[in-house]
């Protein structure tokens, strides 16, 4: 009699894949959601842009049943553009904004010029803030010291105060008839024996004399922006502070190392990993600064402190050159990629995370 046997199939592959990620399944639903906001919100824009960038898009294509901008390699023939001038395929909006020919006229338009001053902007602006904000943690860090956290909530008060109310109180101080900064270095100067001077800090009309190569408007800029960045650089620092085991200082004070030895064998070496990031991120937001330069000196004198946002921003709003814009954007991205890696290289912060 033979014998009746079940054979036990294994399951197949859909049925096995099935098994091996029940784990991870409900990580993935939880994602799908963020993943889809993401390509909706961030990533769609971003490639619409670079797509923008590569076309002469205008005004007339905002309109839903407009045809498509065209590209400059469409036509076999040499294509030009607003000016009659040969385009060179679809990268020509870049190849309009490194040499300065732009479909429109543009007073005193030069890519190279803006990136230099931009840089020169950036690179200026934020060891300000490192060294001013890291002093100041340092000082109210302390110990024994009266009304510390009094103070350390009036510095916070310039990074809650709108930048459009911070350029426009800044512009007033430095009216050349009644700002009170004019007015403090004119009592200066009369104390010291000399007459009233009269600082034209944002004049639009006449360029004011450069001093190291830059407009005094620039000065003015970089004042109103030191007060406004080293609050940020105080607070990282404050709490990168407090993680400092105080059994180091005791130590080195028992090796006789002074404050000031303690100070760059201790502190600064510990402060780096919060200081550089925080670095990095004051680095871009001074390089992408809109409202405090629009807003104060309005790129003036004679777009000498213009930086290439606003220089989009003109050519969006007052222009409607939407695919040069698009491309100025495009090259901001890979200016600050450049910067964000040269610093990372620069100061190994991400040496210990490989």
């Amino acid at each position: 009699m033979a014998a009746s046997s079940t054979e036990t199939k294994s399951p197949g592959g859909f049925s096995r894949w099935w098994t091996r990620t029940s784990s991870s399944r409900t990580a993935w639903l939880y994602l799908i959601p963020a993943f889809l906001v993401m390509g909706l919100i961030t990533f769609y824009p971003l490639f619409y842009q670079v797509w923008m960038s590569t076309t002469d898009y205008g005004i007339t294509n905002l309109r839903v049943d407009s045809p498509l901008p065209n590209r400059a390699d469409q036509s076999e023939a040499c294509q030009t553009n607003m000016k009659g001038e040969c385009t060179w395929g679809f990268l020509d909006n870049y190849r309009q904004i490194f040499t300065g020919s732009l479909p429109v006229a543009i007073a005193n338009f030069n890519f190279w010029r803006i990136l230099a001053f931009n840089l020169i902007w950036t690179l200026t602006n934020v060891p300000i803030h490192v060294v001013v904000g890291v002093l100041i943690a340092v000082v109210l860090n302390t110990k024994g010291l009266w009304f510390r956290s009094i103070y350390r909530a009036i510095y916070v008060l310039p990074i809650v105060i709108p930048s459009l109310v911070v350029a426009v109180v800044w512009r007033n101080m430095f009216d050349p008839d009644f700002g009170a900064i004019n007015q403090m270095l004119s009592s200066v100067s009369q104390l010291v024996g000399g007459g009233a001077v009269t600082w034209r800090w944002l004049d639009q009309v006449d360029p004011p004399i450069p001093l190291l190569g830059l407009p005094l408007s620039y000065f003015a800029l970089l004042l109103a922006n030191s007060w406004l960045g080293w609050p940020f650089m105080c607070i990282v620092a404050t709490g990168a502070l407090q993680s400092i085991p105080g059994d180091l200082y005791e130590a080195a004070s028992i090796d006789g190392a002074n404050g000031r030895q303690q100070f760059f064998a201790i502190t600064v070496p510990l402060l780096k990993p919060a200081i550089i990031p925080a670095a990095v991120l004051g680095m871009i937001t001074t390089f992408n600064l809109f409202n405090l330069i629009y807003l104060l000196s309005s790129g003036g004198p004679l777009r000498q402190t213009e930086i290439l946002v606003t220089t989009a921003y003109r050519l969006v709003n007052e222009n409607r050159l939407y695919g040069v814009a698009a491309a100025f954007s495009v090259i901001i991205f890979f200016v600050l990629l450049i910067l964000t890696l040269a610093t990372n290289r620069i100061t190994k912060a991400t040496e210990g995370a490989a």
